[in-house]
């Protein structure tokens, strides 16, 4: 038996490539979600009542947020690539033009002596969370356009260097100094993945590396989390108080957990216990075996968007690739640095647990990205039909004579 190709154009159309979303993105990206409203539930209810908002006031917030992020994903899946790589550079300006728009009086909101918010009226928006994707989006298609440059010469990773650093001045202006960090190390870890030579690279970060570790010594808050984290104790009842909070959460957890629902520290001793710290919570009530699955289920999201970018490179869509260790680079940093920060491995820094602590513009954005994600998927394994089609033709041809 022989794979038929018809040369008829309806038939074509019927047979020919077709990709498909990647189904163990899509098991990551669900699992990760129902754990995380499963979580915020239990980590919130006690909150919520506490406040007199009703017990289920943050569990039905977050899945309002769910819900959109959801929409605006499915949405993100029906684009073209090509139509979001035509647009790299107007995403670029308007992330821009968000990031300044906080210091805009009676746009940008002051909250906690921070100016990361947007008043958008009904509901506030961090425009951090649209910025990380812009970045990709922008990234991928200067890195494709410009790829020669980028992988035999110093000054074609200099741009995207520049831009990556004037959305880090932006950041530090707020100050968001977490996400500073972040956005840099989207930006270096993409230009590396799309060939860049690696002394080129030390080069440009060398200089870097003095300027924010001046940067994270300049302010004294900035000076407490770095040295509170190495001994939280010394201070327990102040700088220490949230991380003392969280590895006794983590402590009590054991091997399988107290049980869910049945955490101690969630009742109004662990700080942001549904949203920053939520994994606390997960490791006292489900022990070892819950972070462990967490950490699985993030492994297999970064780790199947690693893989199909490598399989993107090999076909040629690049810009599908390029998107796609953006995006692993972004979940993966963030989810790693939040269970850094709650072992107490790392600083204290306000950066959530992807699709897993409560937020409004973290989940809806997060959503998107994973969206995007979904569709370089569809289009890399679109273009494996392809190339698998095409290989046949000539076969057939060969057959028949």
């Amino acid at each position: 038996m022989f794979d038929f190709v018809s040369p008829h154009p309806q038939a074509q159309r019927r047979s020919g490539p077709r990709g498909h979303y990647d189904r163990w993105l899509l098991l990551a990206i669900v699992g990760l979600a129902a754990f995380g409203i499963v979580m915020v539930a239990s980590a919130s209810i006690a909150i919520a009542d506490g406040s007199h908002l009703g017990p289920f006031f943050y569990l039905k917030r977050h899945l309002m947020f769910i819900m959109l992020g959801s929409g605006a994903a499915f949405v993100a899946t029906r684009v073209e690539l090509r139509e979001l790589e035509s647009r790299g550079f107007l995403l670029m300006a308007l992330a821009i033009i968000s990031l300044l728009l906080v210091f805009v009086p009676h746009i940008g909101v002051r909250v906690n002596g921070a100016r990361r918010w947007l008043d958008l009226g009904i509901t506030g928006f961090q425009p951090v969370e649209a910025v990380k994707l812009a970045v990709i989006l922008y990234m991928a298609s200067y890195l494709v356009r410009h790829r020669s440059a980028v992988e035999t010469k110093f000054s074609g990773a200099i741009k995207p260097i520049g831009v990556g650093l004037l959305i880090a001045v932006l950041l530090l202006a707020q100050p968001d100094f977490g996400s500073a960090l972040l956005i840099m190390a989207i930006t270096v870890g993409m230009i590396w993945l799309a060939g860049a030579r690696m002394r080129y690279l030390v080069l440009m970060s060398t200089p870097l590396i003095p300027l924010f570790s001046w940067i994270a010594v300049s302010r004294s808050y900035r000076v407490e989390r770095l040295t509170s984290f190495l001994n939280p104790w010394k201070d327990p009842f102040s700088d220490g108080f949230q991380l003392t909070q969280a590895l006794i959460a983590v402590g009590r957890g054991h091997w399988f957990g107290v049980g869910l629902g049945d955490s101690i520290q969630k009742l109004f001793y662990l700080p942001e216990a549904y949203t920053d710290f939520i994994l606390s919570v997960i490791a006292e009530e489900l022990g070892f075996v819950g972070i462990a699955l967490v950490l699985g289920l993030f492994a297999l999201l970064v780790g199947r968007a690693l893989t199909l970018g490598l399989r993107g490179v090999e076909l040629g869509q690049r810009y599908a690739a390029y998107v796609c260790f953006g995006v692993a680079l972004s979940i993966g940093i963030q989810a790693a640095v939040s269970v850094g920060v709650n072992l107490g491995v790392l600083p204290t820094k306000g950066l959530t647990l992807p699709l897993v602590s409560s937020g409004g513009s973290s989940v809806i954005m997060t959503l998107v990205m994973l969206g995007v994600l979904l569709r370089a998927s569809y289009e890399i394994t679109r273009a494996e039909d392809a190339r698998r089609l095409g290989a046949a033709a000539p076969q057939f041809a060969e057959a028949m004579t």
